[in-house]
């Protein structure tokens, strides 16, 4: 569409011919001259104009041709031309006294000097009043659009051709007319796209530095310079010449259009090379130099004006993009919910960066709004994108070059612009662009019928634009630099939002957590003190009679048991437990003196909270038994194996041995339902028991689902005594022999219950139930040691704590809250006794507080 002849040396390009470089079209002449004013070379038609033949001219001074004030005139204007690519122009000249005014245009050319004239108009027009007015018109355009339009009129009003358009190209080198102005009935190329093909980079790059080319005649012969070649056989360079010949692959281009004279004028931005002014016109034409030149300085002042709007547009954009940023955050910050609307998202990020449809992707849930991929496509893409540079706006034109297969949806969505909303795995939102082609307008041949020529269709209006089609196959409209900072700054405010959501929920989880935990360590503490309760009634309401004191010593194990199995699955929560802690405790509890007799052996496992309480009871009543008639109650062993079989299940065998002769019991009490009957009916699962007289035989199959895998957990709390552990050696009856004990309990059951086992230890004790009945025991004594109870109905033990530090009285804590219990900083670190109180804890307690 443009004015798209190479006008470089394109000796090693098809494309253009090397002996054109030695010809200029016939609307003027040309003499090259050296720095002494020698004629060196000239056009083959500088006979037309100055009446002297080429081969007469040359070797002479120039003087010999012009007149001594065009000389004058030239050689101050040589003086200007103190940069590279600088053309100086001189108007109205007159080279012979009876002779019409010639323009003059003057470059270097090497070591050279070019004169290339035209004829021109008596005298010079007023082109700074022209410029001014037609800036003043441009100035008055609001927006882009009647900007380019207005151009385009200036420049054809000024020029006169029949078609002007404002050409601009994209970042891939392809052109679209932007704006045009033509005479009526001669049809519109506005809209219409082109390869970047159609204009070389060559031609580009020299865009750049002769801002304005002419083609007069597209019909005319071209006339050589003469000679050909200089003295080192090379070609004049006539990179900046005005009147260059012309490509006859351009000309058949041309041809083709029905275009009959073309100029082109070009449009730099912030340096780089935006467009043209390309202008068509269907007869011969040739603007004088003064016209031509008047055009140059318009579009000069156009690129600067456009360069300006293009920076202000920018700003706002950006601006707009800042306060999409701030109503984004706002809206979100708001309702949350509106982050996985496709459509509200879609409705605020098109309407920053173009794009015909929406993806979200975020936790592995997808929506969609517009054109976009098939799903499982974008499951692909999103993959895809996890591969390319972290926590950065990804953006590419053809979706292709990050996945396979991606023509099958290409009509949908060509190119895209993913910003990403999370760090790996990420989220995203990405903005998806159709097919290019698909949105381009062809409105076909306006003048008539298409011509092929001798170079091929290709070189044809319509088949350029099918080239152009074929390249931007499976391509979208590219994404603009500054599209893409808007995007950053949109990755910025979605990454704000989530983590802002993500620091809400988090800070709402952690908020549950804390009144789950609150609850859980509330009801433990509640059973622990009911175990407590109904375990200090049981030992309180001991009468004398030696059968009843047997009965409430079964009892009593048997709510112990239940209590040690209740501390190790509430340790995780109610969670699973391991079955080596629930073995130790029970053997550390009934088989103190016995540690090397109790052999367990088997792989890690866990037990759920029901299937734990469970064997609590059975490993119990096995211990008990064993005890007291079978192997621990004199020199034998017991061997606990476990394993998992082929399902899972979890079998348990119980082997006893070297005790005294096994007898069946004859009569079948609750200790040996609770061994018979308590896994097959509350587990679902499988026991058998066999009264050997060589030792009891017990077996148990636990089904898989209430047994996992052991992790790592803190161990069990009570341990089976060893020589190595110190807290684990028998408890020493004079443990508080002749030391004054002050206990803080508010529960009396539970208070009697460790007053019981102070008194034991040879202690003597004194309890209180309040803060103030504490406070007034230690203003009448100090004791040697004190056991506090954190909780003492709405109040705590701390200030008692406190005062006991200051009086340097050894203490530790009591709670049903065990582990879990809150203590102060000041107290942080201090010994705390899980209730129900039991010698052990308290032994154990006393030993480490006052080093035993």
């Amino acid at each position: 569409m443009a004015d798209v002849e190479p006008q470089v040396d394109l000796t090693n390009c098809d494309r253009e011919p090397i002996h054109l470089l030695g010809a200029i079209q016939p609307v003027g002449f040309l003499v090259a001259v050296s720095t002494d004013w020698i004629v060196a070379r000239t056009s083959a038609n500088i006979g037309r104009y100055l009446g002297h033949e080429p081969q007469a001219m040359i070797g002479n001074p120039l003087a010999d041709f012009v007149p001594p004030k065009l000389l004058h005139d030239l050689r101050n204007r040589l003086a200007y031309l103190n940069a590279p690519d600088m053309v100086e122009r001189i108007f109205g000249c007159l080279l012979q006294e009876d002779g019409g005014p010639f323009d003059i245009a003057i470059h270097l050319s090497g070591s050279q000097i070019i004169l290339e004239a035209e004829p021109g108009t008596p005298e010079n027009g007023d082109s700074n009043g022209s410029v001014r007015a037609m800036m003043a018109r441009l100035d008055g355009q609001a927006d882009m659009q009647g900007f380019y339009r207005e151009g385009a009129r200036q420049v054809r009003a000024l020029l006169g051709y029949d078609r002007v358009m404002v050409y601009r190209f994209a970042p891939d080198g392809s052109g679209e007319v932007v704006a045009e102005a033509a005479k009526p009935g001669i049809g519109s190329f506005k809209g219409l796209h082109y390869p970047a093909s159609d204009i070389p980079q060559q031609a580009r790059a020299l865009y750049k530095r002769n801002l304005i080319r002419l083609i007069h005649n597209v019909d005319a012969d071209p006339v050589g310079i003469v000679p050909a070649l200089d003295e080192n056989r090379k070609p004049l360079d006539l990179s900046l010449s005005v009147l260059r010949s012309v490509s006859p692959i351009h000309i058949e281009y041309l041809r083709n259009m029905g275009v009959g004279a073309s100029l082109s004028i070009s449009i730099i931005v912030d340096g780089a090379l935006w467009g043209l002014f390309s202008c068509h016109h269907y007869s011969p034409r040739s603007p004088t130099i003064e016209r031509r030149s008047t055009a140059e300085l318009f579009a000069q002042m156009f690129s600067m004006r456009l360069e300006s709007r293009e920076r202000r547009a920018l700003v706002e954009y950006e601006r707009r993009a800042r306060d999409i940023s701030d109503q984004l955050l706002g809206a979100v910050a708001s309702d949350e919910t509106l982050l996985n609307d496709p459509d509200w998202l879609a409705d605020i990020l098109t309407s920053t960066i173009p794009a015909d449809g929406v993806g979200v992707w975020i936790n592995g849930n997808y929506a969609f709004s517009g054109r976009t991929p098939p799903t499982d496509d974008f499951r692909r893409i999103v993959r895809a994108l996890n591969g390319t540079a972290a926590g950065r706006v990804y953006a590419t034109d053809h979706i292709g070059s990050l996945v396979e297969r991606a023509a099958a949806f290409a009509s949908e969505a060509s190119g895209l612009l993913a910003i990403p909303i999370s760090r790996s795995p990420r989220d995203y939102v990405v903005l998806f662009r159709s097919e290019l082609r698909e949105s381009v307008r062809w409105a076909g041949d306006p003048h008539k019928p298409l011509e092929y020529g001798p170079n091929g269709p290709r070189l044809t209006p319509r088949e350029s634009f099918a080239e152009w089609q074929e390249q931007v196959e499976g391509h979208s409209k590219p994404f603009s630099p500054s599209e893409l900072r808007v995007a950053e700054t949109l990755r910025a405010t979605l990454i704000e939002v989530v983590l802002r959501l993500a620091d809400e929920a988090a800070a709402h989880r952690h908020a549950a957590n804390a009144r789950q935990e609150l609850l859980i360590a509330e009801l433990n503490h509640r059973v622990r003190n009911i175990l407590g309760v109904i375990r200090g009634l049981i030992r309180q309401s001991q009468p004398d009679e030696a059968a009843v004191k047997g009965f409430v010593k079964v009892v009593d194990g048997r709510i112990h048991a239940l209590a040690r199995a209740h501390n190790q699955i509430t340790d995780d929560h109610w969670g699973p437990a391991p079955l080596q802690a629930l073995i130790d405790a029970e053997a550390g509890a009934f088989a103190q003196h016995k540690e090397s007799a109790i052999i367990a052996e088997g792989p890690p496992v866990l037990l759920n909270p029901q299937a734990y309480s469970t064997m609590a009871l059975v490993l119990h009543e096995l211990v008990t038994n064993s005890t007291k008639y079978g192997s621990l109650s004199g020199n034998g062993e017991v061997h606990i194996r476990w394993h998992r079989n082929h399902a899972d299940d979890l079998e348990l065998s119980w082997q006893e041995s070297g005790g005294p002769p096994v007898r069946k019991p004859t009569r079948k009490g609750f200790g040996t339902t609770i061994v018979d009957r308590s896994v097959p009916y509350d587990l679902g699962g499988a026991a058998s028991i066999d009264y050997d007289p060589a030792g009891v035989r017990a077996k148990f199959s636990i089904p898989a689902r209430h047994v996992s895998e052991r992790r790592d957990h803190k161990g069990p709390r009570i341990q089976l005594p060893s020589s190595k552990n110190p807290h684990a050696a028998p408890v020493k009856p004079n443990l508080l022999e002749g030391r004054s004990v002050i206990l803080v309990e508010d529960s009396l059951i539970i208070a009697l219950d460790a007053e019981d086992i102070i008194t034991r230890f040879g202690g003597e004790i004194m309890t209180a139930s309040t803060p103030e009945a504490a406070h007034d025991m230690l203003d009448a004594t100090k004791p040697d040691f004190a056991i506090l109870d954190i909780n003492l109905g709405d109040k705590t033990s701390f200030g008692i704590a406190n005062r006991l530090l200051d009086m340097g009285v050894p203490f530790f804590f009591a709670s049903g809250y065990g582990e879990q219990a809150k203590l102060p900083d000041e107290h942080r670190g201090r010994i705390v006794v899980q209730k129900p109180y039991t010698t052990h804890n308290i032994a154990r307690a006393v030993e480490d507080l006052l080093d035993l």
